[in-house]
């Protein structure tokens, strides 16, 4: 299989809901509510509305396979509203969602490596990334692998979250 990543914009709002809908389906039948509960994003109009908001301020990059939309996130100037901003500029990684039929197959490793491409040639050196703690940590484990060190960790209305940050000279 060929995989290719390409820019998207506001546009992708749809193919990356439902790229989200299909992640949620997947945790779900792992058993792992936790980190997106059991409602597809797209049933969720705050969820629908946050993914909307980030395609028009930052840029999404989508994983393809063989054409396929395999993988996608979004890439912005700041993190959300409950992560402090870093104090530098930074680029952050927001909504990495990837298609269960292609788990596996590196497209989330290729859109993380591109991410901190995309970042470098900007002349920024921090990329940062959130993402759910809860659990057994294997999400955490999984940015850690793409170069990824834990920086603060923090709770949303219950939610744990774990912040992450990769120095991309």
């Amino acid at each position: 299989m060929t995989l290719t990543i390409r820019e998207g914009g506001p546009d992708d709002a749809p193919l990356i809901l439902g790229l989200l809908d299909g992640a949620v389906r997947w945790l779900v039948a792992e058993g792992r509510t936790g980190q997106w509960g059991t409602r597809p994003w797209s049933a969720n109009p705050r969820a629908v509305a946050q993914v909307h908001r980030y395609a028009a301020a930052g840029t999404p990059y989508v994983a393809e396979m063989d054409g396929v939309p395999a993988a996608t996130l979004t890439l912005t100037d700041a993190p959300g509203s409950y992560v402090e901003p870093a104090g530098e500029p930074e680029r952050y990684i927001h909504l990495l969602a990837a298609d269960p039929r292609f788990k596996g197959r590196g497209a989330g490793a290729a859109l993380l490596a591109h991410a901190a491409e995309v970042t470098r040639r900007a002349g920024i050196s921090l990329l940062r990334v959130d993402c759910y703690a809860g659990d057994d940590g294997k999400l955490v484990a999984y940015y850690e692998r793409q170069g990824f060190v834990r920086t603060e960790s923090f709770s949303q209305d219950g939610w744990p979250g774990q912040v992450l940050a990769r120095r991309v000279r």
